[in-house]
């Protein structure tokens, strides 16, 4: 059959990438079409995302996918991280700078949430992990300091939905990204609209919920024109990058929770594959969440905060002059003692601090632990805290679901850490296996071509991913150290 090209426009925390896939019908190979930076945007004391200038740069790497692709391109579609927001009003004008989800603005807000609403009710009305950052509580934010800006507004289009909007001018909420919010049902699949009306909290700006692979137009005539594109369709793939990545999971156990997975990058999303959504005691609890997947599936997850430690770190260094690549950051914790020091991955002081090493020594003397001292110290200290969460949060989800977890999955762009991964398995003793790095493109990818017809179902999607990827195995070394440091890190928490 004659190839056919879709685009992915993914979005991450550091950098964003418009990336072709190229299918023969069997499988898919992944070209990155543009390249470009993201990152958090100071204005005054808040923290922004500059929306605008990631749409110019999405058109540029579109562009480009006309030039060399042409009228081989099929469809469009775009996957960001979850939370965050745009607000339109009815002329379509962006209304306030988007804020950033460390923004410190939501400080306090949980408790103001609380005073209303119960964490039990909140959660039986959203299932969804208890953070600061969730849209829930930048709504509440938004309400204190600027109730007018939500008064005239017209639509709240979370981040890949703004896009798609630019796009193909549609305002539609994406299951998956809407189900990040706090305030979706997850089994209702729509807003949780009774929980937003007892925090008093307007509903008029919510739009239409749609599944993953709901083809919403076609590119603007407009932007066309300008890019080169007409015709091509505008896809909602699972637009939470999450969802996406574990749509793009190798796994050939779809519908079973005997595999755990971790989307590895600036944040670790590690959990398992469900079709049943149980908003127990215990998952409340255990501050679970269950957030929306494709076909009917939700991720029972937890968000652990990842390579924020490392990037964080990595900058400070690079202010100070010493700079490194991440494999020599990672060489260098190799070679560093192990289990030393151990920090709370997800403790609130890590969140946003200003100097991330100082903020680990400042941890680490506070419990009565060595100093890490040496940039390789602090870098191992937040590889193996991040290896022992994977271990805890593995034993929440196996109380969960009631199964013997048999493997792990690291997909991402963390998953090229192969320090991280031997430490992943022997902190955790199962096998792990990694790869593709691209899984979030691939779930992304090979959902827009299923909405095009060729696929009926996520293990198709999957056997094609088995195809068209490379993954490498990493086995469990049998270490009674582990069972010590475990019982150090409980401590921490």
């Amino acid at each position: 059959m004659p190839k056919k090209v879709y685009l992915a426009v993914d979005l991450g925390a550091e950098s964003g990438r418009v990336i072709a896939g190229i299918w023969n019908g069997k499988t898919i190979r992944l070209e990155e079409v543009h390249r470009f930076p993201n990152g958090p945007i100071m204005l005054g004391e808040s923290i922004r995302w500059d929306v605008l200038r990631l749409w110019g740069e999405i058109q540029n790497g579109l562009c480009l996918a006309g030039k060399k692709y042409g009228r081989s391109i099929v469809s469009v579609g775009v996957d960001t991280w979850g939370v965050d927001f745009v607000l339109l009003n009815r002329q379509g004008e962006i209304l306030g700078q988007p804020y950033h989800y460390r923004d410190h603005r939501t400080s306090g807000m949980m408790k103001r949430a609380f005073r209303k609403v119960g964490r039990p009710e909140i959660f039986a009305q959203s299932g969804v992990q208890f953070m600061e950052l969730n849209s829930l509580y930048q709504l509440l934010a938004w309400q204190k300091h600027s109730p007018e800006i939500l008064a005239a507004t017209d639509a709240l289009l979370f981040i890949p939905d703004f896009f798609h909007w630019c796009l193909c001018g549609v305002k539609r909420a994406e299951f998956t990204v809407a189900s990040t919010s706090q305030f979706v049902h997850p089994i209702k699949r729509d807003w949780s609209l009774p929980l937003l009306k007892q925090l008093g909290l307007p509903t008029h700006f919510l739009p239409k919920i749609v599944p993953p692979g709901t083809e919403l137009g076609t590119i603007r005539k407009s932007l066309s024109e300008r890019i080169g594109l007409a015709g091509v369709k505008v896809v909602a793939p699972p637009s939470h990058d999450t969802a996406s990545a574990v749509a793009g999971v190798p796994t050939t156990n779809t519908g079973r929770a005997n595999w755990a997975f971790i989307s590895s990058g600036t944040w670790s999303l590690m959990g398992v594959e469900v079709k049943v959504t149980a908003l127990s005691p215990r998952a409340l609890e255990l501050n679970m969440a269950y957030e929306g997947g494709l076909d009917g599936t939700h991720g029972l997850l937890k968000n652990i905060m990842g390579l924020w430690f490392v990037q964080q770190c990595k900058r400070s260094f690079d202010t100070a002059g010493r700079k490194y690549t991440y494999a020599q950051l990672a060489s260098m914790a190799a070679k560093s003692k192990s289990l030393r020091s151990l920090i709370n991955i997800n403790d609130p002081s890590f969140l946003n601090p200003l100097d991330m090493p100082r903020a680990i020594q400042k941890f680490c003397r506070e419990t009565k632990q060595p100093t890490p001292t040496t940039d390789g110290e602090l870098v191992r200290c937040a590889y193996e805290s991040l290896a022992l969460k994977y271990r805890e949060v593995l034993g929440s989800l196996e109380k969960l679901t009631h199964e013997n977890i048999q493997a792990i999955h690291i997909v991402g762009g963390g998953s090229q850490n192969q320090l991280l991964n031997q430490l992943a398995a022997d902190a955790c003793q199962l096998p792990v296996i990694t790869g593709p790095v691209e899984a979030t493109a691939m779930g992304n990818l090979l959902t827009q071509i299923r909405a095009s017809g060729e696929m009926a179902s996520l293990a198709e999607m999957r056997e094609v991913i088995r195809k068209s990827s490379n993954v490498q195995h990493y086995e469990p070394r049998p270490n009674g150290v582990w069972a010590e440091a475990t019982e150090r890190f409980a401590g921490l928490l």
